[in-house]
């Protein structure tokens, strides 16, 4: 559904699955007990008047609301590909650096809003809603944007059209949705950019992630997605005929592909490249074990002329392999935006 994230589901993403159970679970819970839903309530006039600071924790955390539930953890869903990419200890750290960013942000624009139009901002939608919406900072700025279709001619399709639609449709359900969205995303902002250093000083300590670690990950973690069920067991015969036969297409594909790979690299390329069949050998190259100590390490390969060095370069400092880069750039035709959005996706 979200063409940015792979088809991996939640593997290596234990702080994204645990955030979509508990959250969700939470959420349903409450909608069958509604009588308990006002200790839940975002309330900012019980929080500064009353004190009320156990409120203000919990309004921040659990929706009231399905549609809003469901929305955020669509979102929570697509935006797990930076707890792969960067760690679960960093995307954690970024999720509680913007939870008290935008605490302290929803009282400053719920103020500044009340001086300015003489109205005073009572209750806030709740949920664990701005720093999903503090994702989309990284998510505009990092991820590429690759053209999937156009509708009518001129209104351009891209991999990341789903998630704004998703992420619009979540703004527009409550009338001060839009100031958890303001906050979320200047918080956002704030902590990727590091200004004053705050990554410094709101992280997750080391010692948090080690109980985590033991406690919490065992619970929450995914198996390998090619540790499946051997095909047919618990299928019925349609469906391990048609799991053969996709088989089959892969491998006339991939021997398609190796027959004309030399002829294709100067040609136009024409539709999207169909990744998970042309590059099946990638992700095992990705885990493949280290060489033994004192063997000489390969020298990497000589660089085509239809690769440019300076993309090449490009791709190493995001993280990737040089060896990934250079053949996931030969086969994009050296398109830079293809050829990213093919590596963040294995």
């Amino acid at each position: 559904m979200f063409t940015t994230t792979g088809s991996r589901g939640l593997y290596k993403a234990p702080l994204s699955k645990g955030l979509l159970l508990v959250l969700s679970g939470l959420t349903v819970m409450l909608s069958l007990l509604p009588k308990y839903q006002h200790m839940f309530e975002y309330n900012l006039q019980a929080v500064s008047h009353q004190q009320q600071v156990w409120r203000f924790v919990c309004g921040r955390l659990v929706c009231l609301d399905v549609k809003d539930s469901f929305c955020s953890g669509l979102l929570i869903y697509n935006f797990r590909i930076f707890e792969r990419r960067f760690g679960s200890r960093k995307f954690a750290s970024f999720m509680v650096g913007t939870w008290c960013l935008s605490a302290l942000l929803d009282f400053l624009l719920a103020q500044t809003f009340s001086f300015l139009f003489k109205y005073e901002v009572e209750e806030l939608p709740a949920g664990f809603l701005a720093p999903v919406f503090a994702l989309f900072v990284p998510f505009y700025s990092s991820i590429p944007r690759v053209s999937v279709t156009q509708v009518l001619g001129h209104i351009n399709i891209t991999n990341k059209t789903l998630v704004y639609i998703v992420g619009l449709q979540l703004l527009t359900s409550s009338p001060f949705m839009w100031l958890l969205v303001l906050s979320g995303l200047i918080s956002g902002g704030l902590y990727h950019s590091n200004v004053l250093w705050l990554q410094k000083f709101l992280f997750v300590p080391g010692w948090l992630c080690t109980v985590a670690r033991y406690l919490l990950e065992p619970l929450f973690s995914s198996s390998h997605p090619t540790s499946e069920a051997p095909l047919g067991m618990g299928a019925t015969l349609d469906i391990q005929r048609q799991q053969r036969m996709d088989q089959l297409d892969q491998q006339l594909m991939l021997a398609q592909f190796n027959e004309a790979r030399a002829n294709a690299r100067h040609q136009a390329q024409a539709g999207l490249l169909q990744w998970s069949r042309l590059f099946p050998s990638m992700r095992r190259r990705r885990v493949a074990q280290p060489q033994a100590q004192g063997q000489p390490s390969t020298p990497p390969p000589p660089l085509d002329n239809s690769v440019a060095e300076e993309q090449v370069a490009r791709l190493v400092e995001m993280g990737f392999s040089r060896l990934d880069a250079l053949e996931a750039l030969r086969a994009s035709n050296n398109d830079i935006n293809m050829a990213t959005n093919f590596l963040l996706q294995h």
